[in-house]
């Protein structure tokens, strides 16, 4: 006979309270009369249980991105855009994380990703009365959520590391109040603050660092999201380390006589797989009943991500890598196939692909997609300017579907109306390799034997002059390169 599983754990009290018991509930009155449960409210209205054994990371940062109404720029289900820990892959393949859980370092460079402003701690970075002067902070506003990354053996609970969100502090008693999200096992309770510092201040085995804490709340301006890193296959590692370490060796070591010669030497020597490296992102939604008009909050997202693509093909450096790549003989092999106009039709599958796995909630599952008739045309609505819009219908094996991806259009020519007439009618390889140039530390350049030269480049990366969306897209770029690379 089959075992039945398990429902439920009971939860070790003391040293734990249960948030629902005559002892949780006076100490939840108590904490609401002390101004320490102000960040409750949204959380709770957002709470949600990992929906996988190993997914506490992406359930606590997809309940708090959610409690902050940070918009995700792309569909949910429908024609909802929800964050779900479906969503959160940009760091870790899910099928990983599915497996093995996911580390600090990777899940704070997953709200970075994702557009929130992260402030993260670790334990041997911080102090527990630091930790509670940012508890108190942040439980006594509703724009700031914690999430906490703690070891449960220290509460005398089953498992080992975990994370949830804190949704509240009590001054009197120093206590805080832990929102599991692994509500199949235990209940939100209350610990007492020097215990969850001693939970927190646990090495953890996988990755050799302590545990800790991040201070997660809504940027000051949400940045354009045209682009994003994606990290699916191990292979990022590699292009990781050569932009940020080897690229600098790299510049130090030749002789260069002008910025062709450095873009050739540079872009000649990326990983073959750096197509995979940073992605583009496109507003996807279903097609229903043939209707091609675009509501005004499509309109307007689609504006943006086509600002800050023009904004990226009016710096400086844009013109010179166009000049290079216009150059280069498309048979060399060492160069990575970018941005040619027969990749346009790959993409729009791809992209199609990805649109309906969000669509259908199985992004990053083991299910596959495959497009067909995939369509490239352009749309005139309401008097608007010309809108690129891929078409496919996209089958899964049991069923199918209509799908449109909205492009954001550059200024390097008009639209017609199939693939090999939309050439730059999409982020392609020259936008991709300025902006990867502008997102590498300005540090990168320094070292350069022709003083006057570093300083020619440096004067074209650098983001101080740029427009404010671009350079904000360029900043959630380069700190999400960098925590991907220092949080292994």
């Amino acid at each position: 006979m089959a075992m039945a599983g398990l429902y439920r754990r009971l939860l070790p009290s003391p040293p734990a309270i249960d948030f629902a018991s005559s002892e949780g509930k006076q100490l939840f009155l108590e904490a609401i009369q002390g101004g320490t449960m102000e960040g409750f409210y949204r959380l709770i209205s957002y709470f949600q249980t990992q929906s996988e054994p190993a997914y506490c990371g992406l359930a606590s940062l997809s309940m708090v991105l959610n409690a902050l109404a940070i918009d995700p720029g792309r569909k949910w289900k429908g024609p909802w855009r929800w964050f779900d820990e479906s969503m959160l892959d940009c760091c870790e393949p899910l099928e990983k994380v599915k497996e093995k859980g996911i580390s600090f370092g990777k899940l704070v460079c997953l709200a970075h990703c994702a557009g929130a402003k992260v402030e993260a701690f670790r334990t041997n970075q911080s102090s527990i009365d630091d930790f509670r002067k940012y508890l108190i902070r942040c439980s006594s506003s509703d724009n700031c959520h914690v999430i906490s990354s703690y070891h449960r053996g220290i509460f005398k609970q089953t498992g080992t590391g975990h994370f949830s969100p804190i949704g509240g502090y009590h001054a009197g008693r120093d206590m805080a109040l832990i929102l599991d999200v692994a509500r199949f096992k235990y209940p939100p309770h209350w610990v007492p603050l020097s215990l969850l510092w001693e939970a927190m201040d646990s090495v953890d085995v996988a990755t050799g660092q302590q545990r800790g804490f991040m201070l997660i709340s809504r940027p000051h301006r949400e940045p354009g999201l045209l682009y994003t890193l994606s990290c699916k296959h191990e292979s990022w590692v590699g292009i990781a380390r050569y932009l940020m370490e080897d690229v600098p060796n790299l510049v130090k070591s030749k002789d260069f006589k002008d910025i062709e010669n450095v873009l050739s030497f540079v872009f000649k020597s990326l990983p073959s797989n750096f197509g995979e490296f940073i992605k583009w992102v496109a507003e996807v939604r279903r097609r229903e009943d043939g209707d091609n008009s675009l509501s005004q909050e499509e309109k307007g997202r689609l504006a943006v991500k086509e600002e800050v693509l023009k904004q990226v093909q009016e710096t400086g450096l844009f013109k010179h890598v166009v000049a290079f790549l216009s150059s280069v003989n498309s048979c060399c092999r060492n160069m990575p196939s970018l941005g040619h106009k027969d990749d346009l039709p790959d993409v729009a599958a791809s992209v199609c692909c990805q649109g309906a796995e969000i669509l259908a909630g199985k992004f990053g599952s083991s299910v596959r997609f495959c497009c067909r008739e995939t369509c490239v045309k352009c749309l005139n609505t309401d008097g608007d300017n010309p809108t690129t819009v891929v078409s496919a219908t996209v089958v899964d094996g049991s069923s199918q579907q209509g799908v449109d991806v909205l492009v954001p259009s550059s200024q390097m020519g008009d639209c017609g109306c199939g693939p090999s007439d939309c050439i730059g009618m999409y982020p392609a390889g020259n936008d991709i390799l300025t902006v990867l140039l502008l997102a590498l530390p300005t540090e990168t350049w320094s070292g350069m034997k022709d003083e006057k030269l570093s300083k020619e480049i440096h004067d074209l990366v650098s983001t101080e002059n740029l427009p404010t969306l671009l350079q904000e897209e360029v900043t959630t770029l380069s700190w999400t390169a960098f925590i991907l690379l220092f949080s292994i």
